[in-house]
């Protein structure tokens, strides 16, 4: 239930402040007094778009802020899913900005205008003339069909149900998209992993051979330069090894006579034993080095696999050869895992479609049972309204199983005659609005009796209506009132005497600007308003005698 709207520099409104409360309000006024821009300011915090032009005031920023009374809704699901704080008392805020810029709050909270949107749909319903065009829809006329069915846990059920239906239908569709890709991927895979394992590659194995090639391909050069250093070091009539065993044998004469000297010795010796080592080393390497051309080409090979394997996989070694061996050997296991995986979602779907197909028959059956109910009780309402030879027919086509949609299995048709004698047909075929405002005033009537509804405005749905017709329009609002907050904005004395509160909105000229105003009526100006409704602005005593009895009745 709306409890309060504040309206701060907008259109020519400077400030309202509107309280309001449960049952009927009127609200009436000229025409060009502003009813309409108030319903467009409270549009704008029900989510829809606006601009700078909204301004009263260009060097001040736009305010339009909604308290409202959410205990009866079971919105505490929806403040969860968007991390927000929950209140039973909510406001829902938006301020338009001078470059036009807008900003949405809920309970002082920023969000964006679509999460405003959901809220506020969910909160106030704004009925005119044109949105009659909303019964044409199967959704609403579904919703009218399920609301007097009153299995909302039932539907509730289903919807989850279809919602991880398609989620999982999605799901499989990609992982078959996945196995399609993977399909011709995979040969191309399975033979680069042949080739590496064939490869039997080794981490260190490219070092070693480059060394070996290295070797084998100077193997000459080698051994004869090694010949000729081990010669010089040992086997010379002045090899170094000859000089410095001299020159220890003289050192060690002198070491007695000196530490420093015995150090040298000592050094010396180290050397002998070094040289030694060495050219031993070099004799063997010499002795085990030769030309082996065979070896040769078998290294060669082997390396010109290794370097085209690192060039056609853009490695620069064998450790980048043995990553790409590894995810290969990974992706080709995973080919595996998605067959797997898709067999399961297939099981999966196929339960869940199982499922879903014996809750929408459910649906269907209650569906089914309720429209006689509907038809008898709409057409009761419709003569209320002074329609008594108005007919609604609703006739329901059940798809095949397997094809339910977002509600299940049903579609739903509501045809329409208002006079004797002519067929129902579609709603869209109904000539007169007058009539489709009191169809849909019937209707929301039927389903609040059965539901809780947001709050309904009705901007002037009595078009095409006087006298009689008026009063029994204004009772049906008056008795749907009880169920829900109903606000009207009309231009009809019948109409306007049936509210527990009625808003007068007014202009008011002071010095250059114009200005919309509201005020609530009391008991006095309420008889003085719809005389002046009934009559025009200088009513007599028999036109504020009427009001009088219109209020009384």
């Amino acid at each position: 239930m709306l409890n309060k709207l504040v309206i701060r520099n907008y259109a020519i409104i400077d400030e309202i402040s509107i309280d309001l409360g449960a049952g009927l309000t009127i609200i009436t006024g000229e025409t060009g007094a502003g009813k309409s821009i108030i319903l467009g300011a409270l549009s704008l915090i029900l989510g829809q778009r606006a601009d700078s032009k909204s301004l009263f005031n260009h060097a001040e920023k736009c305010v339009i802020e909604g308290v409202f009374d959410i205990s009866a809704y079971q919105l505490r699901p929806f403040f969860e899913e968007h991390d927000l704080d929950y209140d039973q008392h909510t406001t829902l805020r938006r301020e338009i900005t001078t470059d036009g810029r807008s900003r949405s709050f809920i309970n002082d909270t920023p969000v964006t205008l679509q999460i405003l949107k959901q809220l506020g749909e969910q909160l106030v319903d704004i009925h005119s003339q044109h949105e009659t065009l909303a019964l044409n829809t199967g959704n609403f006329q579904l919703m009218v069909t399920d609301s007097i069915c009153k299995h909302q846990p039932l539907l509730t059920n289903y919807h989850t149900s279809y919602r991880k239906c398609r989620q999982l239908q999605s799901s499989l569709e990609e992982l078959r998209e996945q196995s399609r890709t993977a399909a011709a991927e995979k040969d191309f895979l399975q033979y680069q992993f042949d080739e590496l394992e064939q490869a039997s590659i080794r981490e260190e194995e490219q070092l070693s051979l480059e060394d070996e090639l290295n070797t084998l391909s100077h193997a000459e050069e080698i051994k004869r330069t090694l010949g000729q250093v081990f010669f010089s070091l040992k086997e010379d009539e002045q090899s170094l090894d000859t000089q410095l065993k001299s020159a220890v044998h003289q050192i060690q004469s002198l070491e007695k006579f000196s530490v420093k000297i015995a150090e040298l010795g000592k050094r010396l010796r180290s050397l002998q034993i070094e040289l030694k080592d060495a050219a031993d080393e070099m004799e063997e390497i010499a002795a085990q080095t030769g030309t082996d051309q065979e070896r040769l080409l078998l290294v060669q090979e082997r390396l010109d696999l290794l370097y085209r394997l690192q060039q056609k996989h853009r490695v620069p070694d064998n450790a980048g050869l043995l990553s790409i061996f590894s995810e290969i050997s990974d992706k080709l296991q995973s080919f595996g895992s998605l067959d797997n995986e898709i067999g399961q979602k297939e099981q999966e779907l196929s339960a869940l479609r199982k499922q879903l197909m014996a809750l929408a028959k459910e649906l269907s059956a209650d569906r089914q049972a309720a429209i006689r109910e509907i038809e008898k009780e709409t057409a009761l309402l419709l003569k209320e309204v002074g329609m008594p030879d108005a007919t609604l027919k609703i006739e329901n086509h059940i798809l095949p199983v397997e094809s339910f949609g977002p509600n299940g299995i049903d579609q739903v048709s509501f045809l329409f005659s208002a006079n004797k004698g002519y067929p129902p047909v579609e709603l869209n075929k109904v000539a007169s609005g007058g009539e489709l405002s009191r169809l849909m005033l019937c209707l929301k009537s039927l389903v609040a009796s059965h539901t809780a509804l947001p709050t309904i405005i009705f901007d002037e749905i009595d078009t095409g209506v006087s006298g009689e017709v008026a009063l029994k329009v204004g009772n049906v609002m008056q008795r749907l009132s009880s169920s829900l907050q109903v606000i009207a904005i009309t231009h009809l004395p019948q109409m306007a005497s049936k509210g527990e509160t009625h808003l007068f909105v007014y202009k008011e000229v002071s010095g250059p600007q114009t200005y919309t105003r509201m005020k609530i009526l009391n008991e006095e100006e309420r008889v003085l308003e719809i005389a002046k409704m009934l009559s025009g602005d200088d009513p007599g005593a028999n036109a504020i005698s009427n009001a009088k009895e219109l209020l009384e009745r």
